[in-house]
């Protein structure tokens, strides 16, 4: 595989959305306006209960930012405009009527890790490790860490941000609540996310829509405030410390 794709297959009512792209799963910010639209579309199709949320390949589930886009950022314009990406997707999960499972196959960096966030129900292997590096390059997870912070807490989300050089382990992961099961192997995650999706499918599909309605409560002002955190990041990506750090990336 080389060709980077968002695709959507339905199974049994489930709708499963999955990215790719060579780089370790990285998303420039073509792929990611197609994954917040396919996720939007899944919320809209009647045929689709549950959507499970996956990526291509098996030792990454998402490196985060493209490298190569934050490198040609010259502006603060196109840097809020592609760091909304992430803000897009991020709502788009959030507004879909339908639980989004995540099935996380291995490392998640950055923004993959607010992706895995913004999952209702996410499930992991073994070899899901998590890291937010962004304050390594002179940034900083700012439009996912909404995600981050309601789902493992601003204690787990603070420290994971701070020690940006770290990975830290699935099992802390799903101690944190980022995570509700750790599997042995890829495998044995993909037995259980069908499973549970399909589950899922079994329920009442209003009830669900009411609960996804309670999980989120309390974001009705994501779209602006994740806006606002693309700016700030946006902002940052210009900085003279950014710039050398992605000179050597390159």
């Amino acid at each position: 595989m080389s060709t980077p794709y968002v695709k959507l297959d339905i199974q049994n009512e489930v709708g499963y959305i999955e990215f790719f792209h060579p780089a370790h799963n990285s998303l420039p910010g073509d792929i990611l306006a197609k994954l917040a639209q396919t996720i939007t579309d899944a919320g809209t199709n009647d045929t689709i209960k549950v959507v499970v949320l996956k990526s291509g390949g098996e030792r990454t589930f998402c490196a985060g930012a493209s490298f190569e886009e934050l490198i040609n950022i010259n502006d603060a314009a196109t840097g809020k405009v592609f760091f909304s990406g992430f803000a897009n997707v991020i709502n788009a999960m959030r507004k879909c009527p339908k639980f989004i499972i995540g099935r996380v196959q291995g490392k998640t960096v950055g923004g993959g890790v607010g992706l895995a966030a913004a999952t209702d129900y996410c499930m992991a292997s073994k070899f899901a490790a998590i890291k937010l590096s962004e304050l390594n390059i002179g940034i900083g997870p700012f439009v996912v860490g909404p995600a981050i912070e309601r789902k493992m807490g601003v204690s787990a989300m603070s420290q994971i941000a701070i020690d940006a050089n770290t990975f830290y382990s699935p099992e802390f992961a799903k101690e944190k609540g980022l995570y509700t099961h750790v599997f042995e192997s890829t495998e044995a995650l993909d037995v259980a996310v069908k499973e549970t999706a399909e589950h899922l499918c079994t329920y009442n599909t209003e009830a669900m829509l009411e609960m996804k309605k309670v999980f989120w409560q309390g974001t009705d002002d994501w779209d602006a405030l994740l806006a606002e955190r693309a700016q700030t990041s946006g902002r940052l990506v210009l900085s003279d410390f950014t710039k050398e750090k992605l000179k050597g990336f390159k």
